[in-house]
């Protein structure tokens, strides 16, 4: 049987996403919760992975497994066997042709940059504190430059693993909502470090010192070392994930808008 989970989690205690030998994972603490459920070895496969310090409030993973649970009893169970900074929030069985990655037809990251003076206490792990003031009309204009399908080489990672830099970004945009300055980008697949090259190249837009059309520049001479530096990873949360409605996974819209009433930075 194949199943399938929704998950979320503060990235800030971990590694990264992916399973490691001497450093905590996401990954690696869902593997042994489930694995207590189900009591055999379990091995899972997400849609996305996420860096060290990267949060998620839509992760989505599948597993395989021969023990027979209740659904809620997959997520419950889970939990208890978690550590409070990850929980499981569905599980559903799905088809055989089902895979995390591959079935996916887009994913969305938002990006929390907290625009004031002062730094943060509370939301120091969850957020980038940009203390120069931005203006969030300037990057979102410069933004939309990034929709369409390009090559994206100007704004991965040294050690990306993709085979091919292009990449089709379906929506971006950049709002203000009080001392918080939100970016949401949508696109097919990302690059190692993307969304965080992407934000590092609008922030010096937002703070005047390039013009607006200084992104499109640099993503068409697709050299990294002309792009802005890489944004902290705190103020990233892996958002959602969009599959065939076939498969009818839950949780898919279950994040707020930005600029609705919800928490910060959420």
């Amino acid at each position: 049987m194949r199943l399938a989970i929704g998950v979320e989690y503060a990235g800030t205690a971990y590694s990264g996403w992916q399973r490691q030998d001497s450093a905590p994972s996401v990954q690696g603490e869902l593997e042994r919760a489930l694995g207590a459920v189900a009591a055999h070895p379990v091995e899972i496969s997400c849609a996305g992975r996420t860096d060290g310090g990267v949060h998620a409030l839509g992760q989505v993973a599948h597993f395989e497994t021969a023990a027979v649970r209740p659904m809620r009893g997959w997520a419950l169970g889970a939990n208890t066997h978690l550590p409070p900074d990850v929980a499981v929030l569905w599980a559903t069985e799905v088809a055989d042709d089902f895979h995390a990655r591959f079935s996916a037809l887009a994913r969305t990251y938002r990006y929390v940059i907290l625009n004031r003076t002062t730094r943060p206490a509370v939301w120091r792990d969850r957020c980038c504190w940009w203390h120069p003031p931005l203006d969030a009309e300037r990057m979102n204009e410069a933004a939309q430059a990034f929709v369409g399908k390009h090559d994206f080489s100007a704004f991965r990672a040294a050690e990306c693993q993709s085979r091919a830099p292009v990449r089709r970004l379906d929506r971006i945009a950049v709002n203000r909502d009080g001392d918080r300055v939100v970016l949401e980008v949508t696109a097919n697949a990302f690059l190692h470090h993307m969304v965080r090259n992407l934000v590092g190249t609008l922030l010096e837009v937002g703070e005047g010192t390039r013009p607006v059309d200084w992104p499109a520049a640099v993503l068409a001479g697709r050299d990294r070392r002309a792009a802005g530096p890489t944004a902290p990873a705190a103020g990233l949360y892996f958002l959602r994930v969009d599959y065939p409605a076939r498969f009818g996974l839950p949780g898919l819209a279950a994040v707020a808008p930005v600029g609705a009433d919800a928490a910060f930075p959420l």
